[in-house]
């Protein structure tokens, strides 16, 4: 057993310890009960768990989290809207955003991969001055895909 002060009162019955917790209006709690004995503290069980919560949310605070914006677009993009997508992604990475390209093969378009392929690669290229490629375009089913975070 030990004390709300971290002071070990020595081995015995529940009973003892309930009375003794009871006289300090304070609870027991089971600290190690694989122990032999098992060993159990006395402490304020509502103020050990609102700290207990309160040390959670701060490590929630400042766990670090990056969001995910994803731009489609289509091997056979126009000059302008390749342009307008890129400022986009531009804005996107700068605000500290990841960015997916996705260019979505429809109909026959999936015999042309090298279409997608270089409209990824001419991304890649327009932004490579504030971001770079996690990992080499990829082609899954219809979609090929590329995801760019900012240079450090």
């Amino acid at each position: 057993m030990i004390d709300e002060n971290g002071q070990k009162l020595g081995v015995m019955s529940f009973r003892e310890a309930f009375e003794i917790a009871q006289e300090k209006d304070l609870d027991i709690a089971l600290v190690s009960p694989n122990a032999n004995p098992p060993v159990c503290k006395i402490m304020n069980y509502g103020k050990y768990k609102f700290e207990q919560t309160k040390r959670e949310k701060e490590a929630k605070k400042k766990q670090k989290t990056f969001e995910l914006k994803e731009i489609r677009v289509t091997p056979n993009i126009e000059e302008h809207d390749f342009s307008f997508k890129a400022k986009n992604a531009r804005k996107f990475l700068e605000d500290g955003a990841k960015v997916k390209i996705t260019v979505r093969f429809r109909g026959r378009e999936v015999n042309n991969v090298k279409l997608g392929e270089a409209v990824v690669n001419k991304f890649i290229e327009e932004l490579s001055d504030i971001a770079a490629p996690e990992k080499k375009p990829l082609l899954e089913g219809r979609n090929m895909f590329v995801i760019l975070s900012k240079k450090a």
